[in-house]
C-alpha cells in the first residue's frame, strides 16, 4: 500500500501538466481494467461534466473504461476526447461492431474552473493534452502536489490548491481515492478565516475499490464519498462549487452472496471510502506549493 489510487490492481494514473507562460492548467487521467464497473454522484451547484449519464445504474452500459479530471472549466472537457481516442488506439470500449476497433470507449469526465489563473484566459486544456496524460498513465504512485488537473487548483479563494491521493483496506478489499482540490471551503480542521469565492470551484473525487460492485452499489459508493469531501472542507456543495464523485469498482475481490453478510461488507466498504476521500482531499493541500499569487496553505 503507498496511499495512492493505483493502490486498487490494474489502475493507472497519468497527467499532463502545463506551467509558464500563461498557462497554469493540467488534465489527470485515471485508466481503468476492463470490466471496471462506474458510479457518479454531483453535487456541487456548478459542475462541468461530460458522460456523467452513461454512469446511471439505469443505462445500457456498466463499465467504464477512463475517468478524466481536468481544467479549464467547460473547455476543458475536450481533454475526455484525447483519452477516449488513446483508449480506441488499443481495442478498448463497448463494443458496436464486428470488428476488434469497433468500440466506443467510456471515458466521463469533470472540469475544475482555472481559466486565467496562469495569465491567459484562453490556455485551457486541449484534446492533445487528454491524450498525452492517458499515455503518461502508470501503475506506480501517484503523483501529487500541483500536477494534472490540480495545477491551476485553489482552496478558499487564495491558497494553493492541487492534487492528492489516499488508501486504506476494508476487511479482504482496498479502496482508493484521488481527489483534485480546487475548493470554495478551508480544510477542516485549520486556520480559521473567511473564503473568498471565485466565478466557480469544484473538487473532483475518483474513489476506487477491486471489490465487484454491480452498478447501484458502485453509485452508492460515490453518494458515501462525498461525506469525505465535508469532513475535509468548510464549506462543500456550494453555489460556486462543482464538487462531483466518481466510483469505480474493478471487480478483481468478490463479496458474501448472502444479502446480510453482503450489506456489512459494503457499509464497511462505503465507510472507508468517505475515509480516504478526505485523506486524499487534505493531502492535496498538503503537498501543493507555491505558485505565482497563490501560497501554499498554512495549515
Amino acid at each position: 500500500m503507498t496511499g495512492s489510487l493505483t493502490d486498487v490492481a490494474g489502475i493507472e494514473v497519468g497527467h499532463a501538466t502545463r506551467r509558464g507562460d500563461g498557462w497554469l492548467t493540467g488534465v489527470t487521467a485515471v485508466l481503468l481494467p476492463p470490466g471496471t464497473v462506474g458510479g457518479v454522484d454531483v453535487r456541487g451547484g456548478g459542475p462541468g461534466t461530460h458522460e456523467t449519464d452513461a454512469l446511471d445504474p439505469r443505462t445500457l452500459v456498466p463499465t467504464v473504461d477512463a475517468v478524466v479530471l481536468t481544467g479549464g472549466s467547460a473547455y476543458g472537457l475536450v481533454a475526455a476526447h484525447g483519452v477516449q481516442r488513446f483508449c480506441a488506439e488499443r481495442g478498448r470500449g463497448f463494443p458496436v461492431g464486428p470488428g476488434p476497433g469497433e468500440v466506443v470507449p467510456i471515458v466521463p469526465a469533470a472540469a475544475v474552473f482555472d481559466l486565467g489563473r496562469g495569465g491567459v484566459f484562453g490556455n485551457h486544456p486541449t484534446e492533445a493534452m487528454g491524450h498525452e496524460a492517458a499515455a503518461a498513465a502508470h501503475p506506480g504512485p501517484v503523483e501529487r502536489g500541483v500536477v494534472g488537473a490540480g495545477t491551476g487548483a485553489v482552496v478558499g479563494g487564495r491558497w494553493k490548491g492541487g492534487v492528492g491521493s489516499a488508501s486504506a483496506r476494508s476487511g479482504g478489499v482496498v479502496v482508493a481515492a484521488l481527489a483534485v482540490v480546487n475548493a470554495v471551503g478551508l480544510p477542516v480542521p485549520g486556520p480559521a478565516g473567511p473564503v473568498e469565492p471565485g466565478p466557480l470551484n469544484t473538487t473532483l473525487v475518483v474513489v476506487a475499490t477491486d471489490a465487484a460492485l454491480d452498478p447501484a452499489e458502485t453509485s452508492r459508493t460515490a453518494t458515501v464519498a462525498h461525506d469525505g469531501l465535508a469532513r475535509a472542507l468548510n464549506p462543500v456543495h456550494t453555489l460556486a462549487d462543482g464538487d462531483t464523485a466518481f466510483a469505480v469498482a474493478t471487480g478483481a475481490v468478490t463479496l458474501p452472496p448472502e444479502r446480510a453478510a453482503r450489506v456489512r461488507e459494503l457499509v464497511d466498504l462505503q465507510r472507508v471510502a468517505a475515509d480516504v476521500v478526505r485523506d486524499a482531499v487534505l493531502d492535496a493541500i498538503a503537498a501543493a506549493e507555491d505558485v505565482g499569487p497563490y501560497p501554499r496553505y498554512p495549515g
